[in-house]
């Protein structure tokens, strides 16, 4: 079957091509921004990119269109396919119908930490010679691709509370039906889709609503949007963590060294440590162990597995170090995942000055849903620079409280060069970005050698 995909460069839509691929297909797509780690990723397993939507790209005939939900009315493409009645289906359809099904689905469901907790989870399965299917909302260090298809009864996804597609408004997440949920946390986000927070708690009780009697709910003790989810009706079996009564992680002594403690029901199960730092990490493992016992692997394994785990791209991933000066690349792009952000990397670099630099560039962002609460978000680092290339909101106006240590530029070069003028020796450079940020790491490198 010749597939062609609609959105292929988007994380969840680049990880179907790859499973359609070695379930067999021939696939094609396109996408109107294409850009690493995704495009790179794509052209190494052979599958044809084709920039734009143009509606000629019908006469590809494939035998299946597959629609990304960043696809709407009034994309050229779509409507030819609307027009011509060609077949179509939606990702997260396809996926169930044809990827899942029969399958035990280990799913990873939260406003924060599902790519990170993802990736820990399945490389704890994976140690565990469980070898894994897994479809991954970025790429784990420790397998080089987003998405794989084994012939293991055992899937992990990350499981988005994003809608669908421009014909199905429910979540992505209530097509795959879970054995095992991990649910992280939950906050107001994707403020272009949901009204408040109520209408995502419902889009979770509707998922809840799918789950086995047999199965098991993962669940973050600390969020009260979650207890409320469950007061909704609750038909599985609960594990919390960042719980004294079920798992718990002590503080990390040493970064590399003696990591953390891991408790249950206040009983003392083991030490480990994680390649990335800070607290919400520490509770993404906690996750990870919880879900990864009930499909079998025993928690002194996972705790090995864990020590050994690589990272994710973009998530607090070195792009490099010249002149002493670090780059990173995060993926961070809501309040508290920034704040969490910097806090994991002032634990790692203790006293060196971050300076941290932001794209406001999700939807929820250029709303200005969030506005209120960046300076908080920021107050961790010693300088801010923030990207304000046509957002609906004064982001100066917005930063004011963090006084002369925030700069607004509307231009990524100009912003390069000061970034670049300013740093020295033993700075850590945070860009934080859902997108590529107009190569921002690479422009930031080079200036850092040209600088004497």
């Amino acid at each position: 079957m010749h597939i062609h995909i609609l959105g292929i460069c988007g994380t969840f839509m680049g990880g179907i091509a790859l499973l359609a691929r070695s379930a067999g297909h021939s696939v094609s797509g396109c996408d109107a921004n294409v850009y690493p780690p995704m495009s790179t990723q794509l052209a190494e397993q052979g599958i044809a990119l084709t920039e734009g939507y143009a509606a000629s790209q019908a006469e590809l005939a494939p035998d299946l269109f597959i629609i990304g939900n960043a696809i709407s009315r009034g994309n050229p493409l779509l409507e030819e396919i609307l027009a011509r009645d060609l077949p179509y289906t939606s990702g997260p359809q396809w996926l169930a119908e044809h990827i899942l099904r029969g399958k035990w689905v280990l799913a990873v469901a939260g406003t924060h930490g599902k790519t990170t907790t993802t990736s820990l989870l399945t490389w704890i399965l994976e140690e565990a010679g469980l070898n894994p299917g897994f479809l991954v909302g970025g790429v784990p260090q420790d397998f080089g691709v987003s998405a794989r298809l084994t012939a293991s009864p055992f899937f992990v996804i990350e499981a988005d509370e994003y809608d669908t597609a421009f014909c199905d408004k429910r979540s992505k997440f209530l097509h795959y039906r879970p054995r095992t949920a991990i649910l992280n946390n939950l906050e107001f986000d994707h403020a272009d889709i949901f009204a408040d927070l109520a209408a995502i708690e419902t889009q979770f009780h509707h998922l809840v609503r799918t789950l086995p009697n047999n199965g098991l709910i993962v669940a973050n003790a600390a969020e009260a949007s979650l207890k409320r989810v469950f007061a909704r009706g609750c038909w599985t079996p609960i594990e919390w963590f960042n719980s004294a009564e079920g798992w718990q992680a002590g503080e990390e002594t040493s970064v590399g060294a003696d990591g953390f403690m891991v408790s249950l029901a206040g009983k003392e199960i083991g030490r480990t440590r994680v390649a990335l730092p800070g607290a919400h990490n520490r509770a993404n493992a906690l996750a990870a162990i919880a879900a990864a016992r009930h499909a079998g692997v025993p928690t002194d394994v996972a705790l090995q597995a864990l020590t050994r785990f690589q990272g994710v791209k973009r998530r607090l991933e070195v792009r490099g170090t010249v002149r002493g000066v670090t780059v990173y690349d995060d993926f961070a792009h809501h309040p508290t995942a920034i704040s969490a952000t910097i806090e994991g990397l002032r634990g790692r670099v203790g006293g060196n000055r971050i300076i941290a630099v932001l794209e406001p560039r999700s939807n929820t962002m250029k709303l200005g849903s969030m506005k209120a609460r960046l300076p908080d978000s920021l107050a961790g680092a010693e300088a801010v620079f923030c990207y304000a290339h046509k957002l609906g909101w004064d982001v100066a106006e917005a930063l004011a409280p963090l006084g002369d240590k925030a700069r607004t530029f509307e231009d990524i070069d100009a912003m390069a060069g000061e970034i670049a003028a300013i740093a020295k020796p033993g700075d850590q450079v945070l860009v934080m970005s859902n997108g590529a940020f107009g190569g921002l790491h690479s422009k930031l490198l080079r200036l850092l050698a040209e600088t004497t």
